[in-house]
């Protein structure tokens, strides 16, 4: 089984480019349920650029789907999730100069930071996932601090620039997959996925999860939200169906 998460921040992006209360983050929400989404998933950077503290209550009381809430690994963002209780929530690393989120999280570097989290996460009955790189040594560091689940950073895949590159960034995808799950781990995966490029990470049975933003507001521009996340399903489910097909075994 593999569940589709609609990281819904860009529609908080054109809402805070304006500074006005809408397009409604909420109701974003509930049109990608609408559209068969899992999962609902956030990020509440530090410097609050799209989601806001407001958008994370209302969803978490509008929905009836789990939400998976990633933050960086402060005092303030475990307060917050603590309090808040989702589902799950995914610890990434967070640069104020980045675009967007640019690799996976340093889990040995920031060592401390990341086990006090995953402590108080746990005390409040919060599954912790880290946002790794597909290596194997941010597989092992992730086991060794207690995450549940790693998320593996899919950018480099998705931003591949010729088909024997994507390939090859897809094999580290493949053997990390394996790797996590061997090590206990449940795996997700994500970052810079779109129509294009999916198929093949969703047909990976290691993989319980994808969250998926961009590609999908970007496609609801021209289409809408709710038909943008059937279509990202329908391509995760047919490529997972036609990955266990008993003659491809």
């Amino acid at each position: 089984m593999i569940q589709l998460g609609v990281n819904i921040d860009h529609v908080a992006t054109v809402r805070q480019a304006r500074g006005t209360r809408f397009p409604e983050v909420v109701a974003a929400a509930h049109a990608a349920v609408l559209g068969g989404a899992d999962l609902i998933t956030m990020h509440l950077r530090e410097d609050r650029r799209h989601i806001q503290d407001r958008d994370l209550a209302l969803v978490s009381e509008g929905i009836h789907v789990p939400i998976n809430m990633e933050m960086a690994a402060t005092d303030e963002m475990v307060a917050i999730a603590c309090d808040l209780k989702p589902a799950h929530v995914c610890i990434v690393p967070e640069k104020r100069e980045e675009l967007t989120t640019e690799g996976g999280l340093d889990v040995r570097a920031h060592r401390d930071a990341v086990v006090a989290a995953i402590d108080k996460l746990r005390a409040a009955h919060v599954p912790v996932s880290l946002f790794v790189d597909p290596s194997e040594d941010s597989l092992l560091a992730a086991n060794e601090v207690g995450a549940d689940a790693v998320e593996l950073h899919t950018g480099r895949y998705a931003a591949a620039k010729s088909p024997t590159q994507q390939m090859h960034e897809f094999q580290a995808l493949r053997r990390a997959a394996i790797s996590a799950h061997e090590l206990g781990l449940r795996v997700h995966a994500g970052h810079g996925l779109d129509t294009f490029n999916v198929s093949r990470v969703a047909a990976l049975p290691e993989i319980e999860e994808l969250n998926i933003g961009f590609a999908i507001v970007g496609r609801a521009l021209f289409i809408g939200l709710t038909a943008a996340v059937r279509e990202m399903r329908d391509l995760i489910l047919r490529a997972r169906d036609i990955a266990v097909r008993p003659e491809d075994l």
